[in-house]
Parts: structure tokens; C-alpha cells; sequence
């Protein structure tokens, strides 16, 4: 990432700039872009230097339009959540993500023209962990380099299925923790207040 880094913003002008991105346009990013983004992905912490990451990524139309299909046919058909999107069946959060669904124009993926899968091969909670840092890494990257992203959680069932992980070139036992798309945003992002820390303890 070294040839991107004159001229950026500073790393928390980034941590305070970045926003979750639902509209892309249809540029296609070069490889060699999604190839600085995993780059800077895997310079993040991981427990006992294990890096136990692995990465798909996928840019064919076909491909993003098929899973799109899937992902929705799988949360409809199932009609309840995952159990690790902390979703309750009554959720009205779940209700109208459940109606978004069920529109056959609704794009889960947001019109993004890249779709990175970050999984591993075994689960534990260190290694789940360090997949997200990777994330967190890669969103911050792509925000510094005026790109937009998106975690896609309700992407992680379709994606776990046999057809899911053959679609995207996961191996069999190769679990996705975190897919997220990549793109150009289509116009401008709101910011998004958020809470101030709740502070239980200071000693």
C-alpha cells in the first residue's frame, strides 16, 4: 500500500470518515487495488501470529447476480435469522429485512462490483476475532482510497452452503466469517451519529 499513501487522509481523519456505503457505481475496481486492500487486511493483529485468514474474492457479474439470488432464496425459505446476527424471530428489524428480500430487484450486494470473503479453516473465537480485525483493516484501506464498503452479514448462511462456497471458491472446509463488497460510491455518504462511549469503569 506504500504507493497509496501520499496525499491520504490521516489514519483517524479515516477511522471518522468511514461509512457503511448501499449504493455503487459500476466501476470495476483493478486488481491491483483489491490486491493493496488484503495487503493492508492482513497487517492486522492476530492471536499467536497465527494469520489464519483466507480470502476469495469475486468481480464476475454472473457470479455476484447468482449468489445475490441465493443469499435471498436462502433467508426466505428459512424465514428466521441467523442465530449469528443476534436477530430475534419478532425482530421488526428482521421483518423488513425478511420484505427487502422477498423484492426481486432488492441487490443484497448493492450494486458493488467486488466481493471479498474473509474465512478460515478452523473456528475458534481467537480465530473469528482476527478475521474481523483483517476486516476492519481492509474497510479502512479502501475508505482512505475514496472507495466505499459494506459488511454483508446476511450473506454468511448462503455462503456456508456447499453451493455457496463452491460459487465463490471456498474450499469444503473453509468457513466465510466476513463478506464484504468494495466499489466506488455512487454520491456522497451522510454521516451517521453514533453514542458516545459508555464508560463503565475508569479506576
Amino acid at each position: 500500500m506504500s504507493n497509496h499513501q501520499e496525499g491520504t487522509l490521516s489514519t483517524l481523519d479515516v477511522i471518522f470518515a468511514r461509512r457503511s456505503v448501499r449504493a455503487f457505481t459500476s466501476a470495476k475496481l483493478e486488481k491491483s487495488t483489491v490486491r493493496g486492500l488484503l495487503d493492508a487486511a492482513v497487517q492486522a493483529p492476530t492471536a499467536m501470529h497465527e494469520q489464519p485468514w483466507v480470502f476469495a474474492v469475486v468481480q464476475d457479474p454472473k457470479v455476484l447476480r447468482r449468489l445475490n439470488d441465493r443469499v435471498k432464496a436462502v433467508w426466505v425459505r428459512e424465514a428466521a435469522a441467523p442465530p449469528e446476527l443476534h436477530l430475534t424471530e419478532t425482530s421488526s428489524l428482521h421483518g423488513a429485512f425478511v420484505q427487502h428480500l422477498e423484492d426481486p430487484d432488492f441487490d443484497v450486494f448493492y450494486g458493488a462490483t467486488t466481493l471479498i470473503v474473509i474465512g478460515v479453516r478452523r473456528l475458534d473465537p481467537f480465530v473469528t476475532a482476527d478475521c474481523w480485525l483483517a476486516a476492519e483493516n481492509l474497510m479502512l484501506a479502501a475508505c482512505a482510497l475514496g472507495l466505499g464498503t459494506c459488511c454483508v452479514g446476511a450473506a454468511v448462511p448462503a455462503l456456508n452452503t456447499l453451493d455457496g462456497k463452491a460459487a465463490v471458491g471456498l474450499p469444503a472446509d473453509v468457513t466465510a466469517i466476513v463478506p464484504i463488497v468494495v466499489g466506488v460510491p455512487s454520491g456522497a455518504v451522510e454521516p451517521v451519529s453514533r453514542r458516545d462511549p459508555e464508560i463503565l469503569s475508569w479506576k
